[in-house]
């Protein structure tokens, strides 16, 4: 494998113009890329012969001429380098290899036991990512680094864990062990914000320049990307939708404070209500309300008519307080879409201030469950593409 920081050597701030540019536009000629960048003619040719020679970019002659010859058009040449993500918890670490397009080449994954100490934790990373290896057949030399996705408070600058509430755990050294044990770049972020990333690089939103993620599961997380830059905040907490409070008098959340919106939109959350509603003892995680729903059954159906209200009235906070122009759901819970999207967007169209507010795009991603992985594989690429 490359040694930690060679890739970073690579850089320049044109050289990532170029190949941001690339990425964006491919096939493009180097003509085009001067007229869109202000960049020189020999600049552009000088750093795209450096990038071929690199293998970061190829040649091909695609491109249509008014009677003259082809213009030689250029592409990122995708498997040049690969990227290894990362989504450690809350209940399982999965990991995935993947391409500079987000192509996944090979998934392992492990659950994780509620019990255990920081060096159990970052165990079973290693393991995870050491069977991963194992398992693929790509040169491991051009595997640039690894992206990690973390639930909670995550310091992006040490790539220390700070507070993993889920797991009850606090100051994780994940970058600095697995730099330790892998000699290559290690990123950390929180989840939700590698999920919104990744929505921004792979998620077809090209378009958009502000956007929001909300990442509802075991907990609830939101990601800002303005300008194709994550917004972390002055102490790393910019995001923390789901410590919204919402209800002064409601029940405790995890972090200590009442009535907070995870306490009600979380997946355990909606078992919770379903119990107490529904009377029935059997339904055991949110997909078993889902299930019910699917059945007809009325009781479940307003269980989730009636989160999506909630996470609605969430949303329509987070639009008074950003104004994105999209805003991306996912998470174990938007698997009920069907039943809470109707009310989610009734609930914004009755509460947001103006009528171009109450237009605000929300979307299911279209990323799957792989959106906070392939989130994890951008923290990487936006080290390689992204101008300094």
């Amino acid at each position: 494998m490359q040694q930690r920081g060679t890739f970073q050597l690579m850089k320049s701030v044109n050289k990532s113009i170029i190949l941001n540019k690339i990425r964006t536009s491919e096939p493009i000629s180097r003509a085009q890329i001067a007229k869109e960048t202000s960049l020189t003619p020999p600049t552009v040719s000088s750093i795209v012969k450096e990038l071929i020679e690199q293998g970061l970019v190829r040649e091909s002659t695609l491109g249509t001429s008014s009677g003259g010859r082809k213009p030689t058009m250029l592409h990122i040449n995708n498997d040049a380098f690969y990227v290894i993500g990362v989504d450690a918890g809350p209940e399982t670490v999965e990991c995935i290899l993947s391409d500079l397009k987000g192509q996944v080449f090979q998934r392992t994954s492990s659950s994780i036991k509620s019990q255990l100490t920081n060096d159990e934790f970052v165990s079973i990373l290693k393991q995870n990512i050491h069977a991963l290896l194992q398992l693929s057949s790509v040169d491991h030399e051009k595997i640039i680094g690894i992206g990690v996705a973390m639930h909670g408070v995550v310091d992006v600058e040490t790539g220390m864990s700070l507070v993993a509430p889920n797991l009850n755990l606090r100051d994780i050294p994940i970058k600095d062990r697995l730099e330790e044990e892998f000699h290559i770049t290690v990123k950390v972020e929180n989840d939700a914000r590698a999920m919104a990333l990744g929505e921004s690089w792979f998620g077809g939103h090209d378009d958009v320049d502000s956007m929001v993620a909300v990442n509802i599961g075991r907990g609830v997380g939101a990601g800002v990307v303005i300008g194709g830059k994550l917004y972390h905040g002055a102490q790393d907490i910019a995001g923390e939708l789901g410590h919204m409070t919402i209800d002064l008098h409601g029940a405790i959340c995890e972090c200590g404070n009442p009535g907070c919106l995870q306490t009600f939109v979380s997946g355990d959350a909606i078992v919770e209500r379903a119990r107490k509603q529904a009377e029935d003892m059997n339904i055991r995680t949110g997909h078993d309300v889902y299930k019910e729903a699917k059945q007809g059954n009325e009781s479940y159906i307003h269980i989730l008519q009636e989160t999506g209200g909630i996470i609605g009235i969430g949303l329509t906070n987070l639009i008074h307080l950003i104004n994105p122009r999209k805003i991306v759901l996912g998470g174990g819970v938007l698997k009920s879409e069907e039943f809470m999207m109707p009310k989610i967007i009734e609930t914004i169209q009755q509460r947001a201030l103006t009528h171009k507010a109450r237009q605000t795009e929300v979307v299911v991603t279209q990323l799957g469950d792989d959106a906070t992985l392939l989130g994890a594989v951008s923290l990487l690429l936006v080290e390689l593409f992204d101008p300094v």
